[in-house]
């Protein structure tokens, strides 16, 4: 079993920034890859990008392109989801999955985690 902790999370400003972490613990070798999500309220969950966790390959959403950033410490388990000029249809709860990496991007997720909130004010 895996378990995924996502924090980092809180309250920011319009054009501001977070980083997001996500914690990964017991059975690591199971899944090659991570996920970023994010559902808002009655809206429908989004994929945002993912990473290959062997070689460090990312792909991204295009509605985040260019202002999120995902990488990985396999050192500690973690993988990061680092935010930037961040607007308030950015505000959700965001998830981390892992998965299988495709070659292009992190599928059949296989473990969650509990999500962490994300509020922008403009």
């Amino acid at each position: 079993q895996v378990q995924l902790v996502e924090s980092g999370g809180g309250s920011v400003q319009a054009g501001g920034s977070l980083r997001l972490s996500c914690v990964a613990s017991g059975a690591t070798w199971t899944y090659n890859c991570m996920d970023w999500l994010r559902q808002a309220p009655g809206k429908e969950r989004e994929g945002l990008g993912g990473i290959s966790l062997s070689s460090g390959i990312t792909g991204y959403a295009d509605s985040v392109k260019g202002r999120f950033t995902i990488s990985r410490d396999n050192t500690k388990n973690t993988v990061y989801l680092q935010m930037n000029n961040l607007k308030a249809e950015d505000s959700a709860m965001y998830y981390c999955a892992a998965g299988r990496w495709s070659g292009r991007s992190c599928v059949d997720f296989r473990y969650w985690g509990q999500g962490t909130q994300v509020t922008v004010s403009s």
